[in-house]
């Protein structure tokens, strides 16, 4: 099996999938069918269809995310080179011939990917707003739209769990 799919390009950052992005992507459109279908009742075709559409804002809310990386990095002047899609996360990817930054150059890098996903919260609350009148399949993926947003790219990536934003600012926050 392929180690990386390459995806063509984001904002001049190479865009690439480890097959494990394909097979979390299936997983979480099953669980997110299955919840709409049985937990929701809403009828199978648009549990399938809306389970479809919240994988592909979930991938677009991650690339959003990693984009506010890019642009903090290359506010640094220490820019991403591209963007690695994993299970149903992502990487940001830096030159590996990068040398030792410091640390104020890591922080604000880390920080730049929840500072996204937190404005990106922000226009996806409004939309799950004015979604709501209209329940159904809308609301429901316009409310997985904001709470994945908010819980998993903004606030989730804060905690300190080895590979998230918050590691790394753990890491580098005592050494400014």
């Amino acid at each position: 099996m392929a180690q990386s799919y390459d995806l063509g390009r984001v904002a001049s950052l190479r865009l690439t999938a480890a097959p494990s992005a394909i097979v979390g992507s299936l997983l979480l459109w099953v669980l997110l069918s299955g919840i709409a279908a049985l937990g929701l009742g809403l009828p199978p075709a648009t549990a399938v269809a809306g389970g479809l559409v919240a994988v592909l804002l979930h991938w677009g809310s991650d690339i959003v995310h990693q984009l506010g990386h890019a642009r903090a990095a290359r506010a640094t002047g220490h820019p991403m080179i591209g963007i690695r899609l994993w299970w149903v996360l992502s990487a940001s990817i830096y030159p590996p011939e990068e040398r030792l930054l410091p640390a104020s150059v890591h922080i604000r890098r880390a920080l730049g990917g929840p500072v996204a996903s937190l404005l990106l919260t922000i226009i996806a609350a409004a939309i799950a707003l004015a979604l709501r009148p209209l329940g159904g399949v809308y609301w429901w993926v316009a409310l997985f739209f904001f709470l994945d947003n908010l819980l998993v790219l903004t606030l989730g990536a804060l905690v300190p769990l080895g590979f998230t934003d918050g590691s790394t600012l753990l890491r580098w926050w005592d050494k400014q």
